[in-house]
Formats: structure tokens, sequence, C-alpha cells
């Protein structure tokens, strides 16, 4: 079973900048698409950004230009550079990945908080 190991959140104040990590191990079969999701209370699960295996990616109109979603040598593993954080980017944030064979699967959330 693929399992997503999220880590790099936390408590910082508005304009400060945060950085997630998501490790994927126990891949089976190639990445797709890997992707963050956050969730505020009371709000439904919304995407942030996704990279493709190509190197395409999406942005939410709400953080276009703030964050950037990249990968690097490290095997499996995608960031999410969060810059000029706003309050509202409190949430928690979820890792996602989807294989070649269509399965996805989800980490466990890590929580951000921007303060005022």
């Amino acid at each position: 079973q693929v399992q997503l190991e999220e880590s790099g959140g936390g408590s910082v104040q508005a304009g400060g900048s945060l950085t997630l990590s998501c490790a994927a191990s126990k891949m089976r079969t190639s990445i797709n698409y890997q992707a963050w999701y956050r969730q505020a209370p009371g709000n439904e699960r919304e995407l942030v950004a996704r990279i493709t295996r190509s190197g395409q990616m999406k942005y939410a109109d709400a953080v276009k230009g703030r964050f950037i979603i990249y990968r690097d040598t490290t095997p499996n593993t995608v960031f999410l550079s969060m810059s000029s954080l706003k309050p509202e980017d409190s949430a928690v944030y979820y890792c996602n990945l989807q294989d070649v064979i269509g399965d996805i699967y989800w980490g466990q959330g890590t929580q951000v908080t921007v303060s005022q």
C-alpha cells in the first residue's frame, strides 16, 4: 500500500513562508500526478496545486503567484513552497497522488495556521 508522509506544517504570521513536503513510499508503479489539497473548518476540500508526470502545473486562483509546487531529485517527493501567507490560507493541507494505473492516495494531512 502506497504511503504518503507529509511534513512542514506549522504556525506562521501573515506574510510569512512555509514549505510542505510529501514523500511517497512503497510505490509499485509510476506517478501520474502529485497534488496538494486543503480543507479549512466548515469548507470542502479544495485543490491547491498539482504537478503532472510531465511537469505541468496547475494552481488554485487563490494561491497563484504565492505558492509553488515542485519536485527535486528526491524520489517520489513533492514540495509546496508557500509565501506571502494569509490567514485565509489556514487549513489542513493534504498530499494527494495518482499513479499511472489510476489509483489515488491521500496523506493524513498537516496543519497550517496563519495568524494576523
